[in-house]
């Protein structure tokens, strides 16, 4: 009978629960910093993709695998089979979390900041990938990145 049966509900029920999370998470403000300086983020509140915590690491100030087409190809399939889609949307213009190809970025747009970004996360809801992830693989990810095409008319919006 219609509207008495309700297990298919659940799994709508949990992904709007998790949907709203996320959209509370991405929602809540960073830290101000100068122009041109990315922000200092607290790392208390990041999750830790795969419940694993990144290792420390010196992140070099210049990216590896920069122009390494190969590097970016392999950072668009990592990109994808990690599900960074799934948040960014594919082709990077943001979904669930904010667009990566507009050149607006809240923490830093250089190469060192958004590897920061990726290996140690962010507590508005970007997950620590560090623990998971090679650094090799977190600059192939930037790589990647940077790769991706600005559109042309970008909306006003910013997060």
């Amino acid at each position: 009978m219609l509207g008495t049966h309700t297990e298919p509900q659940r799994p709508r029920i949990a992904l709007l629960i998790l949907a709203l999370g996320a959209a509370w998470a991405c929602g809540r403000g960073g830290s101000a910093s100068k122009a041109g300086e990315p922000a200092q983020e607290s790392h208390d509140n990041v999750i830790f993709a795969g419940g694993i915590a990144p290792r420390a690491v010196t992140i070099a100030p210049v990216n590896p695998y920069a122009g390494d087409a190969k590097s970016a190809q392999a950072g668009g399939q990592l990109f994808a089979s990690m599900n960074c889609d799934g948040c960014h949307s594919n082709g990077g213009e943001g979904s669930w979390a904010p667009s990566i190809i507009t050149g607006r970025w809240r923490f830093g747009g250089t190469d060192p900041a958004i590897f920061r970004t990726i290996y140690f996360g962010r507590s508005q809801g970007m997950p620590a990938f560090g623990g998971i992830l090679a650094p090799e693989l977190v600059w192939k990810l930037v790589t990647y990145i940077k790769t991706l095409p600005v559109p042309k008319a970008v909306p006003t919006q910013g997060w």
